[in-house]
């Protein structure tokens, strides 16, 4: 009798101000539903912005800074990924105003909550904290609030984000990551070989899957 395979690990690494990031999991998320994949996800910190100022930046300002986006695209892009959330079940706020934040912080959080096993839980509340209800994930209050809003120990959050005990940690995990060649996300890693990069869609993580499984019977 053959010996069923183990859960097909998926690294995905991320940053919670990547809109792109909560749409290309929610992507994954059906397809490996729909397909009855037995899995496990393991999520790892990206930052997109390293040097964004704790104050943060109006994203339509920041998108001009880095990329030369038009006002025009600006409001195309923020419409077209309102839409594809729609599709998938999340909502984007997309309010005049809203801002990127620097997301360090969060990415320390992250790593805590790992050690009860609550991170994928938390990487998801954090996502609807800043996309839908536009919080600020660079104030410590906010973050502690968050992961007090899931269960876990407010206090502790509380110590965690004031001494920063994780910071080492979490820098040399994006570090490897670079190393890696990622240079942007999402980024996913499937059974530690195969990189797939951007929202593929639902139908393509759905044949990716597919591939995967014939490799791996």
């Amino acid at each position: 009798m053959a010996t069923p395979n183990p859960p097909l690990r998926i690294d995905i690494i991320s940053d919670v101000m990547c809109p792109w990031c909560v749409i290309g999991y929610r992507q994954l998320a059906i397809a490996l539903e729909v397909n009855d994949v037995d899995h496990e996800i393991h999520w790892h910190p990206f930052e997109l912005n390293p040097n964004m100022p704790a104050e943060g930046q109006d994203m339509r300002e920041h998108l001009v800074e880095k990329y030369g986006t038009t006002p025009e695209q600006s409001d195309a892009n923020r419409a077209n990924m309102a839409e594809r959330g729609e599709e998938l079940g999340f909502e984007f706020s997309f309010e005049d105003g809203f801002r990127m934040h620097n997301t360090f912080k969060s990415h320390q959080l992250l790593h805590w909550a790992n050690e009860t096993g609550r991170k994928h839980d938390l990487k998801q509340a954090l996502f609807a904290a800043h996309f839908t209800n536009c919080r600020d994930l660079s104030d410590d209050i906010v973050l502690a609030d968050i992961a007090s809003e899931i269960g876990l120990d407010r206090d502790e959050a509380t110590a965690v984000l004031a001494d920063q005990r994780f910071a080492t940690e979490v820098r040399q995990e994006e570090k490897f990551w670079t190393q890696q060649g990622i240079s942007g996300v999402p980024a996913v890693v499937f059974d530690r070989q195969h990189l797939v990069t951007g929202a593929q869609g639902v139908e393509n993580y759905k044949s990716v899957l597919s591939q995967l499984e014939q490799m791996r019977s």
